[in-house]
């Protein structure tokens, strides 16, 4: 039994209630010992006795009925805020604040979606920015970016698909200008550049058999965001380096072409992430049990048999 706090106070009302404490002590599921313990303590604290003992009984002093009166509502009052409260861990209700960028969020949109539709009494508050923040201190509930973003002290929840960047150009680029090889090849090329949030300029990243190579590509055209970037891709301005995920829909059309695909391995995913083990919302729970499941299926169907492939250019 705790000797200070709510549990001093729960000990005054059962013996004010029981008027005995031994069947106080019962009553609360403690020894007789512990709960003489904690009211003893409380009077000692307070310097005014709140109840008179003899060997035979126990009643209420005045300043103790004074003390019960004006205990017994607020204690009442607290134990219905801590139920309350303490409801959120089963119940799948109320808000969640997730931080996320906006080429994240829209990866992950549909998820999001079936989450709503499967809680209805879920609401999400999505904020997406390209800067990585401190989710703790800006009040956000959970984060999603790529893992190795992920801030080492947080716990990571693998959304299961690898993620791969792709080197693209559109079919009229390739009529004019010869496709790389090597990366280094891309000196000779346009590129359509990226500004990273933080203002610096993207290199971009490639790695074949161990080799690894990052390069500043150039070009007339810098964006910082994606569809920028895949808007001038198509329209043949130059080459772009975006996740597969953003080009998929223009690599099975035909509308951009995919090179150096050898030098661009997959790379570990998004990842939802939040601070700590203890007392997780039911809400972020259950969006993590999603997750996992979500990733359970993505890894059967990655070990079906493939039925076909992007349209690729090597030579």
């Amino acid at each position: 039994m705790k000797t200070s706090g709510l549990g001093e106070l729960e000990a005054v009302l059962a013996v004010a209630r029981r008027r005995n404490f031994r069947a106080a002590a019962t009553e609360l599921g403690v020894s007789t010992s512990a709960l003489s313990h904690a009211v003893a303590g409380l009077e000692s604290r307070i310097g005014v006795r709140l109840f008179n003992r003899t060997t035979r009984s126990v009643s209420l002093s005045e300043a103790g009925a004074q003390f019960v009166d004006s205990v017994a509502p607020a204690l009442s009052t607290i134990r219905v805020a801590i139920e309350q409260a303490g409801s959120f861990r089963d119940t799948v209700s109320g808000m969640l604040r997730i931080n996320t960028s906006a080429g994240a969020a829209r990866q992950v949109m549909t998820l999001l979606i079936e989450f709503l539709q499967r809680y209805p009494e879920m609401q999400l508050d999505i904020v997406t920015e390209g800067r990585l923040i401190d989710i703790v201190a800006g009040g956000f509930d959970a984060g999603i970016r790529l893992a190795e973003t992920v801030p080492q002290d947080m716990i990571a929840v693998p959304f299961g698909d690898t993620q791969r960047f792709a080197v693209v150009g559109s079919p009229a680029y390739f009529t004019r200008h010869k496709p790389p090889r090597t990366p280094g090849d891309l000196h000779a090329h346009r590129c359509i550049r990226a500004r990273m949030p933080s203002g610096a300029i993207y290199s971009w990243e490639f790695e074949r058999h161990g080799e690894a190579v990052r390069i500043d590509a150039t070009g007339s055209l810098m964006v910082d965001e994606p569809g920028l970037m895949l808007q001038a891709a198509r329209a043949g301005l130059g080459l772009a380096y975006l996740s597969e995920w953003n080009v998929a829909t223009d690599l099975q059309a035909g509308t951009l072409i995919r090179v150096l695909e050898e030098w661009t391995p997959p790379l570990d995913g998004l990842c939802l992430y939040y601070p700590g083990r203890r007392h997780v919302p039911a809400g972020l729970r259950a969006l993590i049990d999603m997750i996992r499941e979500h990733a359970d299926a993505q890894r059967l169907r990655r070990e079906r048999p493939s039925k076909g492939k992007a349209r690729s250019v090597r030579r």
